[in-house]
């Protein structure tokens, strides 16, 4: 069965990690790259939640396997450099509690910095290790028109984003010349379930579209298409960019 969504890129032969993979914009870069003919490997908590990726990626002639599995957990990072082939991480998992900076407490602190960015480095770092190996490779790492701007009641967000925007830089600009592509995809307010009750409030609703020029939130198939062509050879001249799907919030 054909996916009318597929994006005319091809992955075949190509190996995949999506964190945060089993809702969300995660959930959509997994669906992507497997239509395109990678073979991803989904990683979430939730067994249930993958399982039920892997077989709506199956309807549609995706291979997704799954690791249920948390990626502070101190193997993880062992589990990705065991693996013979890695072409592509797409570093997505991360966490917000919006708050005033007044208010965060040292424990919201160190959730923030230590799934956000810690982890994320440690993934990346882990992946580099075996696209070295091949001399090729696409790091995408997730981050946040917030790594771009700064906001009220995110500080600590924007605090880590930034600091993911700088991993992606300086990283391209060593692995480079092995190779390896190191770039970032910053999306706008998503709609996803986890942002569905926020847009409940019509204030925040009203105030959020205020400040994107296009006038309408992003989806998640918008994020994987971005994702996915920094992914693909498309992009092969590509690194150390930081790819804004934001509708135009930054550009003011």
């Amino acid at each position: 069965m054909s996916n009318p969504n597929r994006p005319a890129f091809d992955l075949s032969g190509k190996v995949a990690l999506v964190t945060g993979a089993s809702k969300g914009i995660g959930k959509a870069c997994a669906l992507s790259l497997a239509a395109c003919g990678a073979h991803v490997i989904a990683v979430a908590r939730n067994p249930d939640d993958l399982g039920a990726l892997a077989a709506e990626a199956a309807e549609t002639g995706g291979e997704i396997e799954t690791w249920a599995t948390d990626v502070t957990a101190g193997d993880f990072t062992a589990r990705i450099r065991a693996l013979p082939q890695l072409d592509v991480l797409v570093n997505n998992v991360g966490t917000n509690k919006p708050m005033p900076i007044t208010e965060v407490s040292e424990d919201t602190l160190d959730l923030m910095l230590n799934l956000n960015v810690r982890a994320a480095f440690l993934s990346a770092q882990a992946a580099a290790e075996v696209m070295l190996r091949k001399g090729s490779g696409s790091i995408v790492n997730i981050t946040s028109q917030m790594g771009h701007i700064g906001a009220a009641n995110r500080t600590v967000y924007c605090m880590t984003k930034h600091a993911i925007e700088g991993l992606t830089k300086a990283m391209a600009v060593e692995l480079a010349p092995q190779g390896v592509r190191v770039n970032s995809v910053a999306p706008t307010f998503i709609s996803t379930p986890l942002t569905a009750p926020m847009f409940e409030n019509k204030a925040f609703y009203e105030e959020v579209i205020s400040k994107i020029p296009m006038a309408r939130v992003g989806n998640t198939q918008e994020v994987a298409n971005a994702v996915t062509y920094l992914a693909s050879d498309l992009a092969s001249l590509t690194t150390g960019d930081s790819l804004k799907v934001d509708g135009g919030w930054t550009a003011q």
